[in-house]
Protein backbone atom coordinates (compact mmCIF):
# COMPACT_ATOMS: atom_id res chain seq x y z
CA UNK A 1 0.00 0.00 0.00
CA UNK A 2 1.62 3.45 -1.24
CA UNK A 3 1.77 6.52 1.49
CA UNK A 4 -0.53 8.53 -0.75
CA UNK A 5 -3.22 6.00 -0.54
CA UNK A 6 -3.03 5.57 3.43
CA UNK A 7 -3.54 8.87 3.51
CA UNK A 8 -6.16 9.16 1.66
CA UNK A 9 -8.07 6.69 3.75
CA UNK A 10 -7.36 9.13 6.67
CA UNK A 11 -9.10 11.71 5.62
CA UNK A 12 -11.68 12.74 8.16
CA UNK A 13 -15.43 13.50 6.75
CA UNK A 14 -15.82 17.23 5.70
CA UNK A 15 -18.37 19.04 7.86
CA UNK A 16 -19.62 20.87 4.86
CA UNK A 17 -22.62 18.80 3.19
CA UNK A 18 -21.37 21.04 0.20
CA UNK A 19 -17.61 20.20 -0.14
CA UNK A 20 -18.72 15.87 0.60
CA UNK A 21 -21.06 16.15 -2.58
CA UNK A 22 -18.52 17.77 -4.77
CA UNK A 23 -16.01 15.06 -3.51
CA UNK A 24 -18.79 12.13 -4.03
CA UNK A 25 -19.22 13.59 -7.70
CA UNK A 26 -15.42 13.18 -7.86
CA UNK A 27 -14.93 10.25 -6.54
CA UNK A 28 -17.56 7.59 -7.29
CA UNK A 29 -19.20 9.88 -10.27
CA UNK A 30 -22.25 11.02 -8.51
CA UNK A 31 -24.28 13.06 -11.13
CA UNK A 32 -22.89 10.46 -14.03
CA UNK A 33 -24.36 7.07 -12.67
CA UNK A 34 -27.66 6.79 -12.60
CA UNK A 35 -27.65 4.09 -9.67
CA UNK A 36 -25.99 6.56 -7.55
CA UNK A 37 -28.41 9.27 -5.50
CA UNK A 38 -28.37 11.51 -2.78
CA UNK A 39 -31.79 12.94 -1.02
CA UNK A 40 -31.22 16.43 0.57
CA UNK A 41 -33.13 17.41 3.65
CA UNK A 42 -33.46 20.24 5.32
CA UNK A 43 -34.40 19.88 8.92
CA UNK A 44 -33.99 22.30 11.78
CA UNK A 45 -32.53 24.88 9.80
CA UNK A 46 -29.46 22.30 8.49
CA UNK A 47 -28.88 20.63 5.43
CA UNK A 48 -28.79 16.66 5.82
CA UNK A 49 -27.75 14.51 2.69
CA UNK A 50 -28.75 11.17 2.36
CA UNK A 51 -26.33 8.93 -0.08
CA UNK A 52 -27.57 5.94 -1.37
CA UNK A 53 -27.07 3.09 -4.88
CA UNK A 54 -30.57 2.27 -6.36
CA UNK A 55 -30.82 -1.67 -6.48
CA UNK A 56 -28.63 -2.18 -3.49
CA UNK A 57 -31.21 -0.76 -0.66
CA UNK A 58 -34.39 -1.63 0.04
CA UNK A 59 -36.57 1.62 -1.00
CA UNK A 60 -39.19 0.72 2.21
CA UNK A 61 -36.66 1.37 4.67
CA UNK A 62 -35.66 4.42 3.20
CA UNK A 63 -38.97 5.90 3.05
CA UNK A 64 -39.70 4.87 6.24
CA UNK A 65 -36.42 6.64 7.90
CA UNK A 66 -37.20 9.54 5.60
CA UNK A 67 -40.53 10.06 7.07
CA UNK A 68 -39.00 9.76 10.74
CA UNK A 69 -36.45 12.71 9.50
CA UNK A 70 -38.98 14.90 8.61
CA UNK A 71 -41.60 14.80 11.46
CA UNK A 72 -38.34 16.19 13.41
CA UNK A 73 -39.35 19.23 11.94
CA UNK A 74 -42.50 19.51 12.99
CA UNK A 75 -41.51 18.04 16.49
CA UNK A 76 -38.89 19.52 17.81
CA UNK A 77 -37.49 22.77 18.44
CA UNK A 78 -33.85 24.11 17.18
CA UNK A 79 -31.45 22.90 18.92
CA UNK A 80 -28.11 22.78 18.15
CA UNK A 81 -27.82 19.31 19.30
CA UNK A 82 -28.80 17.77 15.89
CA UNK A 83 -26.76 14.92 15.51
CA UNK A 84 -28.20 13.18 18.76
CA UNK A 85 -31.99 14.30 17.61
CA UNK A 86 -31.09 12.52 14.48
CA UNK A 87 -29.76 9.53 15.67
CA UNK A 88 -32.82 8.78 17.79
CA UNK A 89 -34.79 8.84 14.92
CA UNK A 90 -33.27 6.30 12.73
CA UNK A 91 -35.81 3.75 13.01
CA UNK A 92 -33.60 0.64 12.55
CA UNK A 93 -31.14 -2.41 14.07
CA UNK A 94 -27.96 -1.36 12.54
CA UNK A 95 -26.55 2.10 13.16
CA UNK A 96 -22.74 3.32 13.01
CA UNK A 97 -21.15 6.03 12.94
CA UNK A 98 -19.19 7.71 10.08
CA UNK A 99 -16.03 9.36 10.39
CA UNK A 100 -14.26 9.53 7.31
CA UNK A 101 -14.88 10.05 3.66
CA UNK A 102 -13.32 6.40 2.17
CA UNK A 103 -15.57 4.89 4.51
CA UNK A 104 -18.75 6.26 3.42
CA UNK A 105 -17.62 5.95 -0.67
CA UNK A 106 -16.61 2.09 0.58
CA UNK A 107 -19.94 1.37 2.70
CA UNK A 108 -22.32 3.45 0.42
CA UNK A 109 -21.26 0.93 -2.63
CA UNK A 110 -21.62 -1.89 -0.50
CA UNK A 111 -25.72 -0.80 -0.27
CA UNK A 112 -25.84 0.83 2.77
CA UNK A 113 -27.06 4.62 3.16
CA UNK A 114 -24.89 7.60 4.90
CA UNK A 115 -26.68 10.45 6.07
CA UNK A 116 -24.10 13.45 6.70
CA UNK A 117 -25.32 16.58 8.60
CA UNK A 118 -24.51 20.45 7.42
CA UNK A 119 -21.80 21.15 10.30
CA UNK A 120 -20.96 17.66 12.20
CA UNK A 121 -17.90 15.84 11.96
CA UNK A 122 -19.74 12.47 11.84
CA UNK A 123 -22.69 11.47 10.15
CA UNK A 124 -24.50 7.70 10.39
CA UNK A 125 -24.55 4.26 8.09
CA UNK A 126 -27.27 2.68 8.26
CA UNK A 127 -27.88 -0.81 6.84
CA UNK A 128 -30.64 -0.90 4.51
CA UNK A 129 -29.24 -3.85 2.06
CA UNK A 130 -31.17 -5.26 -0.01
CA UNK A 131 -28.97 -7.12 -2.47
CA UNK A 132 -31.31 -8.92 -5.94
CA UNK A 133 -31.21 -12.41 -5.39
CA UNK A 134 -32.86 -15.70 -5.25
CA UNK A 135 -34.60 -17.43 -2.64
CA UNK A 136 -33.27 -20.38 -0.76
CA UNK A 137 -33.76 -23.60 -3.00
CA UNK A 138 -32.45 -26.71 -2.58
CA UNK A 139 -28.32 -27.21 -4.75
CA UNK A 140 -28.80 -29.03 -7.92
CA UNK A 141 -25.48 -31.00 -7.16
CA UNK A 142 -26.52 -31.98 -3.75
CA UNK A 143 -30.04 -33.51 -3.79
CA UNK A 144 -31.27 -36.05 -1.35
CA UNK A 145 -34.19 -38.20 -1.00
CA UNK A 146 -35.73 -36.99 2.37
CA UNK A 147 -33.74 -33.53 3.99
CA UNK A 148 -33.72 -29.58 4.20
CA UNK A 149 -34.73 -27.99 0.93
CA UNK A 150 -32.81 -25.18 1.53
CA UNK A 151 -29.41 -24.16 0.57
CA UNK A 152 -27.01 -21.12 0.26
CA UNK A 153 -27.58 -18.39 -1.94
CA UNK A 154 -25.71 -15.57 -3.71
CA UNK A 155 -26.32 -13.70 -0.38
CA UNK A 156 -23.48 -13.65 2.14
CA UNK A 157 -25.78 -11.98 5.11
CA UNK A 158 -28.77 -14.96 4.12
CA UNK A 159 -26.30 -17.68 4.30
CA UNK A 160 -25.17 -16.77 7.74
CA UNK A 161 -28.00 -16.50 9.22
CA UNK A 162 -28.97 -20.17 7.22
CA UNK A 163 -26.13 -21.94 9.36
CA UNK A 164 -26.64 -19.54 12.48
CA UNK A 165 -30.51 -21.30 12.15
CA UNK A 166 -28.66 -24.46 12.55
CA UNK A 167 -25.82 -23.67 15.13
CA UNK A 168 -26.93 -21.21 17.74
CA UNK A 169 -23.83 -21.48 19.65
CA UNK A 170 -23.11 -18.13 20.96
CA UNK A 171 -19.22 -18.99 20.46
CA UNK A 172 -20.34 -19.19 16.21
CA UNK A 173 -18.15 -16.77 14.86
CA UNK A 174 -18.21 -14.55 11.61
CA UNK A 175 -15.46 -12.22 11.01
CA UNK A 176 -15.67 -10.28 8.13
CA UNK A 177 -13.64 -8.64 5.49
CA UNK A 178 -13.00 -6.89 2.21
CA UNK A 179 -11.12 -8.52 -0.23
CA UNK A 180 -9.79 -6.30 -3.58
CA UNK A 181 -8.93 -3.44 -4.43
CA UNK A 182 -11.84 -2.20 -6.76
CA UNK A 183 -14.22 -5.05 -5.92
CA UNK A 184 -14.36 -4.93 -2.53
CA UNK A 185 -16.08 -8.12 -2.20
CA UNK A 186 -17.50 -9.16 1.49
CA UNK A 187 -15.75 -12.04 2.58
CA UNK A 188 -16.53 -13.87 5.99
CA UNK A 189 -14.39 -16.33 8.43
CA UNK A 190 -16.59 -18.80 9.87
CA UNK A 191 -15.71 -21.22 12.94
CA UNK A 192 -16.42 -22.26 16.60
CA UNK A 193 -14.20 -20.27 19.09
CA UNK A 194 -12.45 -22.73 21.20
CA UNK A 195 -13.42 -25.24 19.31
CA UNK A 196 -11.45 -24.87 15.70
CA UNK A 197 -7.54 -24.86 15.71
CA UNK A 198 -6.09 -21.38 16.37
CA UNK A 199 -3.30 -21.83 14.28
CA UNK A 200 -5.50 -23.03 11.51
CA UNK A 201 -7.70 -19.94 11.46
CA UNK A 202 -4.90 -17.62 11.77
CA UNK A 203 -3.39 -18.95 8.35
CA UNK A 204 -6.96 -18.96 6.94
CA UNK A 205 -7.13 -14.95 7.88
CA UNK A 206 -3.46 -14.14 7.29
CA UNK A 207 -3.94 -15.46 3.89
CA UNK A 208 -7.19 -13.69 2.90
CA UNK A 209 -5.29 -10.38 3.93
CA UNK A 210 -2.58 -11.10 1.88
CA UNK A 211 -4.41 -11.55 -1.32
CA UNK A 212 -3.80 -8.10 -3.51
CA UNK A 213 -6.40 -8.35 -6.73
CA UNK A 214 -8.56 -6.02 -8.73
CA UNK A 215 -11.67 -7.38 -7.49
CA UNK A 216 -13.12 -11.30 -6.69
CA UNK A 217 -15.59 -11.54 -10.02
CA UNK A 218 -15.17 -15.21 -9.93
CA UNK A 219 -15.57 -15.12 -6.07
CA UNK A 220 -14.89 -18.42 -4.02
CA UNK A 221 -12.95 -20.41 -6.64
CA UNK A 222 -9.96 -16.75 -7.32
CA UNK A 223 -9.98 -16.99 -3.30
CA UNK A 224 -9.15 -20.80 -3.06
CA UNK A 225 -6.40 -19.97 -6.15
CA UNK A 226 -5.32 -17.44 -3.55
CA UNK A 227 -5.38 -19.59 0.09
CA UNK A 228 -3.58 -22.82 -1.38
CA UNK A 229 -1.94 -22.03 -4.52
CA UNK A 230 -1.85 -25.59 -6.04
CA UNK A 231 -0.33 -24.43 -9.68
CA UNK A 232 -1.52 -27.36 -11.98
CA UNK A 233 -2.56 -30.25 -9.59
CA UNK A 234 -6.27 -30.97 -11.04
CA UNK A 235 -6.91 -32.64 -7.37
CA UNK A 236 -9.51 -30.33 -5.55
CA UNK A 237 -7.75 -29.28 -2.21
CA UNK A 238 -11.04 -27.32 -0.33
CA UNK A 239 -14.68 -29.05 -0.42
CA UNK A 240 -17.09 -26.78 -1.64
CA UNK A 241 -21.21 -26.93 -0.51
CA UNK A 242 -23.93 -25.17 -0.83
CA UNK A 243 -26.10 -27.09 2.01
CA UNK A 244 -26.61 -25.55 5.06
CA UNK A 245 -26.60 -28.34 7.06
CA UNK A 246 -23.19 -29.87 5.53
CA UNK A 247 -21.85 -26.79 6.43
CA UNK A 248 -22.86 -26.76 9.81
CA UNK A 249 -22.11 -30.59 10.24
CA UNK A 250 -18.38 -29.14 9.37
CA UNK A 251 -18.26 -26.62 11.90
CA UNK A 252 -19.10 -28.62 14.49
CA UNK A 253 -15.93 -30.93 13.58
CA UNK A 254 -13.90 -28.21 13.83
CA UNK A 255 -13.51 -26.83 10.35
CA UNK A 256 -12.95 -23.13 9.01
CA UNK A 257 -15.57 -22.22 6.83
CA UNK A 258 -15.07 -18.95 4.14
CA UNK A 259 -18.35 -17.46 2.73
CA UNK A 260 -17.42 -15.20 -0.59
CA UNK A 261 -20.79 -12.76 -1.47
CA UNK A 262 -22.27 -13.21 -4.44
CA UNK A 263 -21.23 -16.97 -4.43
CA UNK A 264 -23.49 -19.69 -3.20
CA UNK A 265 -21.10 -22.31 -2.41
CA UNK A 266 -18.67 -22.22 0.74
CA UNK A 267 -15.46 -23.45 0.83
CA UNK A 268 -14.71 -25.97 3.63
CA UNK A 269 -10.77 -25.77 4.87
CA UNK A 270 -8.97 -28.30 4.96
CA UNK A 271 -10.13 -30.52 3.12
CA UNK A 272 -8.84 -34.30 2.14
CA UNK A 273 -9.57 -37.01 -0.66
CA UNK A 274 -12.23 -38.62 1.57
CA UNK A 275 -14.33 -35.38 2.24
CA UNK A 276 -14.89 -35.52 -1.70
CA UNK A 277 -16.59 -38.92 -1.77
CA UNK A 278 -19.17 -38.33 1.29
CA UNK A 279 -22.51 -37.32 0.32
CA UNK A 280 -25.36 -35.76 2.48
CA UNK A 281 -27.84 -38.55 1.30
CA UNK A 282 -25.39 -41.00 3.31
CA UNK A 283 -25.94 -39.36 6.61
CA UNK A 284 -30.16 -38.78 5.56
CA UNK A 285 -30.64 -42.81 5.73
CA UNK A 286 -29.65 -45.44 8.25
CA UNK A 287 -26.41 -46.51 9.16
CA UNK A 288 -26.95 -49.72 7.47
CA UNK A 289 -28.31 -48.17 4.10
CA UNK A 290 -25.47 -45.66 3.98
CA UNK A 291 -22.75 -47.80 4.33
CA UNK A 292 -24.13 -49.77 1.32
CA UNK A 293 -24.64 -45.79 -0.68
CA UNK A 294 -21.20 -45.07 0.37
CA UNK A 295 -19.95 -48.38 -0.73
CA UNK A 296 -21.59 -48.47 -4.05
CA UNK A 297 -20.47 -45.03 -4.59
CA UNK A 298 -16.45 -46.39 -3.88
CA UNK A 299 -17.15 -49.02 -6.02
CA UNK A 300 -17.99 -46.15 -8.61
CA UNK A 301 -15.35 -43.96 -8.01
CA UNK A 302 -12.87 -46.67 -7.84
CA UNK A 303 -14.61 -48.23 -11.84
CA UNK A 304 -13.83 -44.54 -12.97
CA UNK A 305 -10.24 -44.36 -12.48
CA UNK A 306 -9.24 -48.15 -13.07
CA UNK A 307 -11.74 -50.09 -15.19
CA UNK A 308 -10.68 -48.53 -18.59
CA UNK A 309 -7.29 -49.10 -18.01
CA UNK A 310 -7.63 -52.63 -16.43
CA UNK A 311 -9.71 -53.29 -19.26
CA UNK A 312 -7.27 -52.72 -22.51
CA UNK A 313 -4.50 -53.99 -20.20
CA UNK A 314 -5.88 -57.47 -20.65
CA UNK A 315 -6.69 -56.60 -24.56
CA UNK A 316 -3.13 -56.01 -25.07
CA UNK A 317 -2.00 -58.91 -22.23
CA UNK A 318 -5.18 -61.72 -23.22
CA UNK A 319 -2.85 -64.21 -21.41
CA UNK A 320 -3.17 -62.08 -18.06
CA UNK A 321 -7.32 -63.66 -17.97
CA UNK A 322 -8.23 -66.86 -16.46
CA UNK A 323 -9.99 -69.26 -19.27
CA UNK A 324 -13.57 -67.88 -16.96
CA UNK A 325 -12.73 -64.75 -18.27
CA UNK A 326 -11.32 -64.88 -21.94
CA UNK A 327 -14.71 -63.43 -23.01
CA UNK A 328 -13.41 -60.33 -22.00
CA UNK A 329 -12.15 -58.00 -25.22
CA UNK A 330 -13.36 -56.54 -28.59
CA UNK A 331 -14.65 -59.67 -30.85
CA UNK A 332 -14.67 -57.76 -34.11
CA UNK A 333 -12.05 -56.23 -35.34
CA UNK A 334 -11.50 -52.40 -36.56
CA UNK A 335 -8.60 -50.25 -37.96
CA UNK A 336 -8.61 -47.56 -35.79
CA UNK A 337 -6.43 -48.40 -32.36
CA UNK A 338 -8.51 -49.42 -29.62
CA UNK A 339 -6.77 -46.84 -27.46
CA UNK A 340 -7.72 -44.49 -29.72
CA UNK A 341 -11.29 -45.67 -29.64
CA UNK A 342 -10.99 -45.04 -25.62
CA UNK A 343 -9.91 -41.73 -26.22
CA UNK A 344 -12.48 -40.44 -28.66
CA UNK A 345 -15.15 -42.20 -26.26
CA UNK A 346 -14.12 -40.65 -23.61
CA UNK A 347 -13.75 -37.31 -24.77
CA UNK A 348 -16.79 -37.03 -26.74
CA UNK A 349 -18.68 -37.82 -23.38
CA UNK A 350 -16.45 -34.99 -21.79
CA UNK A 351 -18.21 -32.54 -25.14
CA UNK A 352 -21.83 -34.11 -24.13
CA UNK A 353 -21.13 -32.69 -20.93
CA UNK A 354 -20.10 -29.59 -22.02
CA UNK A 355 -22.89 -28.93 -24.58
CA UNK A 356 -25.35 -30.26 -22.10
CA UNK A 357 -23.95 -27.38 -19.51
CA UNK A 358 -24.50 -24.37 -22.74
CA UNK A 359 -27.90 -26.02 -24.01
CA UNK A 360 -31.22 -24.41 -23.20
CA UNK A 361 -33.10 -26.86 -20.42
CA UNK A 362 -35.92 -27.63 -22.46
CA UNK A 363 -33.22 -28.80 -25.26
CA UNK A 364 -30.73 -30.55 -22.55
CA UNK A 365 -32.63 -33.87 -21.79
CA UNK A 366 -33.54 -34.12 -25.82
CA UNK A 367 -29.96 -33.31 -26.90
CA UNK A 368 -28.42 -36.09 -24.44
CA UNK A 369 -30.96 -38.50 -25.50
CA UNK A 370 -30.10 -38.08 -29.37
CA UNK A 371 -26.32 -38.58 -28.51
CA UNK A 372 -26.36 -41.58 -26.73
CA UNK A 373 -28.28 -43.18 -28.78
CA UNK A 374 -27.97 -42.06 -32.24
CA UNK A 375 -24.58 -41.21 -32.39
CA UNK A 376 -23.40 -44.20 -30.66
CA UNK A 377 -24.95 -46.58 -32.63
CA UNK A 378 -24.09 -45.17 -35.76
CA UNK A 379 -20.62 -44.83 -34.95
CA UNK A 380 -20.83 -48.96 -33.82
CA UNK A 381 -22.47 -49.77 -36.92
CA UNK A 382 -19.83 -47.86 -39.39
CA UNK A 383 -17.07 -49.12 -37.76
CA UNK A 384 -15.62 -46.10 -35.55
CA UNK A 385 -15.94 -48.11 -32.57
CA UNK A 386 -16.65 -51.53 -31.44
CA UNK A 387 -19.48 -52.21 -28.99
CA UNK A 388 -16.88 -52.93 -26.08
CA UNK A 389 -15.21 -49.39 -26.04
CA UNK A 390 -18.91 -48.06 -25.44
CA UNK A 391 -20.05 -50.31 -22.76
CA UNK A 392 -16.40 -49.90 -20.67
CA UNK A 393 -16.63 -46.13 -21.39
CA UNK A 394 -20.45 -46.09 -20.19
CA UNK A 395 -20.11 -48.02 -16.96
CA UNK A 396 -17.29 -45.64 -16.35
CA UNK A 397 -19.07 -42.15 -16.84
CA UNK A 398 -21.73 -43.32 -15.01
CA UNK A 399 -18.90 -44.29 -11.81
CA UNK A 400 -17.45 -40.64 -12.61
CA UNK A 401 -20.82 -38.61 -11.92
CA UNK A 402 -21.81 -40.94 -9.12
CA UNK A 403 -18.88 -38.74 -7.74
CA UNK A 404 -20.30 -36.55 -5.39
CA UNK A 405 -17.77 -33.70 -6.11
CA UNK A 406 -17.65 -32.01 -9.57
CA UNK A 407 -14.05 -31.44 -9.37
CA UNK A 408 -13.10 -34.87 -8.14
CA UNK A 409 -14.86 -36.32 -10.64
CA UNK A 410 -12.90 -34.04 -13.41
CA UNK A 411 -9.53 -34.80 -11.97
CA UNK A 412 -9.97 -38.38 -12.38
CA UNK A 413 -10.67 -38.52 -15.25
CA UNK A 414 -7.27 -36.66 -16.04
CA UNK A 415 -5.44 -39.66 -13.65
CA UNK A 416 -7.51 -42.13 -15.79
CA UNK A 417 -5.97 -41.10 -19.15
CA UNK A 418 -3.00 -40.59 -18.39
CA UNK A 419 -3.02 -44.19 -16.46
CA UNK A 420 -4.28 -45.34 -20.68
CA UNK A 421 -1.31 -43.92 -21.44
CA UNK A 422 1.03 -45.48 -19.50
CA UNK A 423 -0.65 -48.65 -20.29
CA UNK A 424 -0.13 -48.20 -23.53
CA UNK A 425 3.25 -47.48 -23.58
CA UNK A 426 4.06 -50.24 -21.22
CA UNK A 427 1.85 -52.40 -20.66
CA UNK A 428 1.76 -54.54 -17.01
CA UNK A 429 5.00 -52.16 -16.18
CA UNK A 430 2.96 -48.81 -17.18
CA UNK A 431 -0.02 -49.71 -15.20
CA UNK A 432 1.89 -50.85 -11.70
CA UNK A 433 4.14 -48.08 -12.17
CA UNK A 434 1.00 -45.50 -12.71
CA UNK A 435 -1.26 -46.90 -10.21
CA UNK A 436 1.97 -46.45 -7.64
CA UNK A 437 3.09 -42.96 -8.81
CA UNK A 438 -0.69 -41.70 -8.74
CA UNK A 439 -0.98 -42.99 -4.95
CA UNK A 440 2.70 -41.04 -4.23
CA UNK A 441 1.53 -37.76 -5.73
CA UNK A 442 -1.97 -38.18 -3.51
CA UNK A 443 0.10 -39.05 -0.40
CA UNK A 444 2.42 -36.28 -1.33
CA UNK A 445 -0.56 -33.19 -1.21
CA UNK A 446 -1.19 -31.31 1.67
CA UNK A 447 -4.41 -29.64 1.94
CA UNK A 448 -3.36 -26.42 4.98
CA UNK A 449 -0.96 -28.67 6.82
CA UNK A 450 -3.48 -31.69 6.58
CA UNK A 451 -2.54 -34.54 4.74
CA UNK A 452 -4.62 -34.98 1.39
CA UNK A 453 -4.95 -39.19 2.13
CA UNK A 454 -5.59 -39.23 5.89
CA UNK A 455 -6.68 -41.63 7.50
CA UNK A 456 -5.17 -43.73 5.00
CA UNK A 457 -2.10 -42.17 4.89
CA UNK A 458 -0.75 -41.68 7.34
CA UNK A 459 -2.79 -44.91 8.74
CA UNK A 460 -5.58 -44.29 11.02
CA UNK A 461 -7.13 -47.46 11.72
CA UNK A 462 -10.18 -45.72 13.93
CA UNK A 463 -10.96 -43.07 11.62
CA UNK A 464 -10.28 -45.40 8.49
CA UNK A 465 -13.02 -47.30 9.65
CA UNK A 466 -15.60 -44.75 9.64
CA UNK A 467 -14.71 -44.52 6.36
CA UNK A 468 -15.56 -47.21 5.56
CA UNK A 469 -18.37 -48.01 7.55
CA UNK A 470 -21.08 -44.88 8.33
CA UNK A 471 -21.14 -45.09 11.75
CA UNK A 472 -24.42 -43.92 14.15
CA UNK A 473 -24.27 -40.57 15.02
CA UNK A 474 -24.30 -41.75 18.90
CA UNK A 475 -21.39 -43.75 18.65
CA UNK A 476 -19.12 -41.47 16.77
CA UNK A 477 -18.35 -39.84 20.16
CA UNK A 478 -15.22 -37.79 19.18
CA UNK A 479 -14.25 -35.69 16.25
CA UNK A 480 -11.30 -35.88 13.77
CA UNK A 481 -8.09 -36.18 15.01
CA UNK A 482 -6.79 -34.82 12.01
CA UNK A 483 -8.53 -31.10 12.99
CA UNK A 484 -6.73 -31.10 16.28
CA UNK A 485 -9.49 -29.39 17.98
CA UNK A 486 -9.60 -27.90 21.32
CA UNK A 487 -12.25 -30.27 22.53
CA UNK A 488 -12.70 -33.25 20.54
CA UNK A 489 -16.09 -34.92 22.49
CA UNK A 490 -18.61 -34.41 20.76
CA UNK A 491 -21.19 -35.93 23.39
CA UNK A 492 -19.69 -34.81 26.83
CA UNK A 493 -20.90 -37.26 29.76
CA UNK A 494 -22.96 -35.16 32.15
Amino acid sequence: MTTSKKEKEKIPLPKSVHEIEELMKKRVGLGVSFDLGVRKLTILRKDVHIYYVNGLCDSSYIIELLEELVRINDHEKISANLHSIIENRLVNQSVNPLKTLDELVDQVLSGLIAIVIDGCETGFLVDVRGYPGRSPEEPDTEKVVRGSRDGFVENIILNTALTRRRIRDERLRFEMMRVGERGKTDISIAYIEGLANPDLIDVVRKELEGIKIDGLTMADKTVEEFLLKQGYNPYPLVRYTERADVAATHLLEGHVLIYVDTSPSVIITPATLFHHMQHVEEFRQSPAVGTFIRWVRFIGIISSLFLLPLWFLFIQEPDLLPKKLEFIGPNDRTNIPIVVQIFLADIGIEFLRLAAIHTPTALSNAMGLVAAVLIGQIAIDVGLFVPEVILYTAVVAIGNFATPSYELGIANKIARLVLLVLVAAFHVPGLVIGITAYIIFLASIHSLNTPYLWPFIPFAPKAFMQILVRRAIPGSQLRPQIMNTKNRVRQPQQ
